[in-house]
């Protein structure tokens, strides 16, 4: 397989660190800043493309703003990183790359890089193209300049990509790592946490329709075909297809920023009107359960059993509630989640009233019945052959033990 230098080469692209002039773009009428408004900016190591654009406070992202009162101490406690609690949201920046290729390594350029953070009352977003790979230290050098108030980075899915390919890249020009050492916030995991039960996709794009309630304009270009594009422009200097990778680089921040408003207002206040599926108040009950909040998880998964589940769902969730009642010594209230869930035919819930009724209250008899009445569930439940063997393993075992007991 060819390598990236390869392919650039054979474009007739000029490689390496060295401080050549760019190569001179074949159709001059359609240059980058005849398509974008930016500017070249000198630094150290040349000259660098950046755009930048600011959205007011009064903007929203669909319905939600990218502007957020509320704490991130929840989150940081998740991410495990106190920094994150402490760090005043104009401390964050927000970064996303467009790339040469979509699987990382020493031969992938970030060939536009977006950043953005609080500055004031505005929402500042600029980004660092380079028009020629030779141009590559001076745009990472602009780059060092936008990122140097900032302490915390937020990225989606930045941690497995983008920040370690712009490490790469800096590491290659023995330019220092303007971020080394910042607390880094990703939101990806985070919203696989909030979403996966509920949502087919939780890429970015999906999310922001489905969650945020942006559709992006006609200027959205798909992310797979952002690399071709790339070197397109290479081979025949026209940046006017790119109009549309600005966008899309743009609106993935953006995005990020609205998005991390969102849950951070969800985690602050759940039953404020936002939350609206009860999936999603089931997602934040095993959140706020893990993070070790038990009172407000056994809310949280009241709430979303009142709104109603589909039956899978249901059995899910009563099963998760009922451990942590039992858990927090409620075991009145897991007591009427497991006859809940016993009467909808969950077998778990026969199995766990038999345990309850043998060990807690030394009732061998009513035992016998939930054990027995669990059998009945599992023949004739629609289950895998293997899954069904196990069921009818574990409860004749149990049958066993009890009818001893009983003198049965």
């Amino acid at each position: 397989m060819s390598s990236l230098s390869d392919k650039l080469k054979s474009l007739g692209v000029k490689t390496g660190s060295s401080l050549t002039p760019p190569t001179p773009p074949k159709t001059a009428s359609h240059t980058i800043d005849s398509v974008v408004a930016g500017a070249f900016v000198p630094t150290p190591r040349g000259e660098a493309f950046v755009t930048e654009q600011a959205f007011d406070r009064d903007y929203l992202h669909g319905k939600i703003s990218p502007y957020s009162e509320f704490p991130l101490s929840l989150i940081s406690q998740w991410a495990n990183d106190t920094r994150i609690a402490d760090l005043p949201i104009s401390k964050f920046a927000f970064l996303d790359t467009e790339t040469s290729g979509l699987s990382g390594g020493t031969g992938t350029y970030a060939f536009l890089v977006g950043a953005a953070r609080f500055v004031d009352d505005k929402f500042v977003l600029q980004q660092f193209f380079l028009r020629d790979p030779s141009e590559e230290p001076a745009m990472l050098e602009a780059l060092i300049n936008f990122l140097a108030p900032c302490e915390g980075l937020v990225t989606f899915n930045g941690k497995s990509f983008d920040a370690p390919l712009l490490v790469t890249r800096y590491s290659l020009h023995r330019i220092p790592v303007p971020f080394k050492g910042y607390a880094h916030l990703d939101l990806l995991p985070l919203a696989r946490r909030l979403w996966r039960d509920r949502l087919p996709s939780r890429a970015l794009k999906y999310l922001e329709e489905h969650v945020l309630g942006f559709t992006r304009t006609s200027d959205e270009v798909p992310g797979y075909e952002i690399p071709w594009m790339y070197f397109d422009y290479l081979r025949t200097g026209d940046a006017r297809p790119l109009g549309g990778v600005f966008y899309h680089n743009a609106m993935d921040i953006v995005a990020m920023a609205a998005l991390l408003g969102h849950v951070s207002e969800l985690l602050a206040d759940p039953y404020n009107g936002r939350v609206e599926h009860g999936l999603d108040f089931i997602a934040l009950g095993k959140l706020f359960e893990d993070l070790g909040h038990w009172d407000e998880a056994a809310r949280l998964f009241e709430r979303g059993l009142e709104l109603g589940l589909e039956e899978s769902d249901f059995g899910v969730a009563v099963k998760r509630l009922s451990i942590l009642q039992k858990k927090r010594g409620d075991m009145d209230q897991a007591l009427r989640l497991w006859e809940e869930a016993a009467g909808r035919g969950h077998i778990y819930a026969h199995i766990e009233l038999a345990k309850h009724y043998e060990h807690k209250m030394r009732d061998a008899k009513t035992s016998i019945k939930w054990a027995k009445s669990a059998r009945v569930e599992v023949e004739k439940a629609d289950l895998p052959a293997y899954i069904r063997k196990h069921w009818l393993g574990e409860i004749d075992h149990r049958l066993a033990r009890l009818e001893r007991k009983a003198g049965l």
